[in-house]
């Protein structure tokens, strides 16, 4: 039988994947609890809101690495995990560049 040659590209696009499933998992989770633990925190105790966010969070981090294997191409992945990420930074951050939160 007759084996088939896995390129480079395709060994690089697989790497890619993986990197963007772990790195791009965890810096959406952690962007996604900072920017929950915050919404939350306005209706119930700080201590509370964290430990909520931080759970929630899992599901978040499973669903980027999902969808890190599910896109059509490793930019997409990247940028399926890397954008809502950015975005949930900034609105994390927000309160404090704009003063509101001390």
């Amino acid at each position: 039988m007759k084996t088939a040659r896995v390129d480079w590209r395709y060994r690089a696009a697989v790497a890619s994947r993986t990197l963007a499933a772990a790195l791009g998992g965890y810096a959406l989770a952690a962007a996604s609890t900072a920017a929950l633990a915050l919404a939350l925190s306005q209706a119930q105790p700080r201590v509370e809101a964290v430990v909520w966010a931080t759970l929630l969070s899992w599901p978040v981090y499973a669903a980027g690495a999902g969808w890190a294997f599910w896109a059509r191409s490793a930019w997409s992945a990247w940028a399926g995990v890397g954008l809502p990420a950015v975005a949930l930074g900034l609105a994390a951050m927000a309160p404090r560049w704009l003063g509101a939160w001390q």
